[in-house]
């Protein structure tokens, strides 16, 4: 690959940090770069700790050589792309920091010292590892980290609250677009039935908690008995469903009713075919998770002849950090849940 030397202004859009050839956004981009020296519109931030998304990191499991193979396949796709994109599912994750840097043009109103959390992609995001992750062991979506990440002008940023663990504050804000999403859909049915597959998970049950807040009747799916009892403790699902969300059959019998709303949360492949089939003619389904074929998805929904809405989770809502926090803060349940993930 031939590198394109960016000369000029910044973008807010981040493009003068792209090096490939053919001109196209930090995203898409093959490689960033990630020098130190600011544009005048960026933020440098030192980096405390990464959030891998899950789909990623249950891919890096499955395919590396325990958690010493994992550590490697990170540092090796940070080392070659200028960022944490994993080749093989697209996404990446999210980072606390601290702000060390601010350009005099940058419009994310933050100071140096700021203790921030990152509301952006890593898949777009000018990182650099510089501990080799040793203090990493390789089990866990959160990483322990020392290195420098970039801002751009478009990027988002939130300080971290002073009464929650900053662990805790970026579990949540890793996937605070699911809940504000789910709640501002809900809230277009008159006393919807909301089925969330995944509900014992981050996103999950943030989404449970959402639709009940927005006066749902909600229905959990989760994979096992285990998960089931934590769900049913946790008191944020009027219905608990044990059931794969792979099949499809399965899903929809287990499910019984089918849902005004649908919510996928689930952090592996091949549940949209189930999630279309629970879901009632005119309804929506929202896709939060990062392992959905959004090809498949949409073949799969004509060739069911399914009258159904499909939304792209985009991670972005206004206030939706400031939203999760506030589910956070008032649903015990979904406390215990996220506490119980980080231990």
């Amino acid at each position: 690959m031939r590198v394109r030397t960016y000369v000029g202004p910044s973008d807010p859009t981040g493009l003068h940090r792209v090096l490939d050839e053919r001109v196209v956004l930090p995203q898409a981009a093959e490689r960033l770069d990630t020098r130190r020296e600011l544009w005048p519109d960026e933020v440098r931030i030192r980096v405390e700790r990464l959030n891998l998304d899950a789909a990623s990191f249950r891919q890096l499991e499955r395919t590396h050589d325990g958690p010493d193979g994992v550590r490697r396949a990170v540092l090796d796709i940070v080392a070659a792309r200028g960022k944490m994109q994993n080749p093989e599912t697209g996404s990446g994750g999210m980072l606390v920091g601290t702000v060390e840097e601010v350009g005099p043009d940058s419009p994310l109103g933050l100071e140096v010292g700021d203790r921030v959390a990152t509301l952006v992609s890593l898949t777009l995001t000018p990182l650099v590892i510089e501990d080799g992750l040793a203090g990493w062991d390789g089990r866990s979506e959160q990483v322990p980290c020392d290195g420098y990440a970039v801002l751009f002008g478009r990027s988002i940023a939130a300080r971290i609250p002073d009464d929650l663990r900053a662990d805790l504050s970026l579990a949540v804000m890793d996937v605070c677009g699911a809940p504000a999403l789910t709640r501002r859909v809900v809230e277009s049915y008159d006393a919807p039935r909301v089925v969330v597959i995944g509900g014992a998970g981050k996103s999950g049950s943030l989404s449970l908690a959402a639709a009940r807040d927005a006066g749902a009747t909600t229905v959990g799916v989760v994979p096992t008995e285990a998960e089931a009892a934590l769900l049913r403790e946790a008191d944020l699902a009027d219905e608990v469903v044990v059931s794969d969300a792979r099949d499809p059959i399965a899903l929809r019998d287990a499910v019984g009713k089918a849902a005004d709303v649908t919510v996928v949360c689930v952090d592996v492949p091949g549940c949209e075919g189930g999630a279309i089939l629970s879901t009632a003619p005119g309804g929506t389904v929202v896709f939060f998770s990062m392992a959905t074929s959004f090809s498949a998805a949409a073949l799969g929904a004509e060739g069911l002849a399914a009258d159904v809405t499909m939304l792209v989770g985009n991670g972005y809502v206004p206030g939706h950090a400031a939203y999760a926090l506030s589910l956070l803060r008032a649903h015990q349940g979904v406390r215990d849940l996220f506490l119980r993930r980080l231990a």
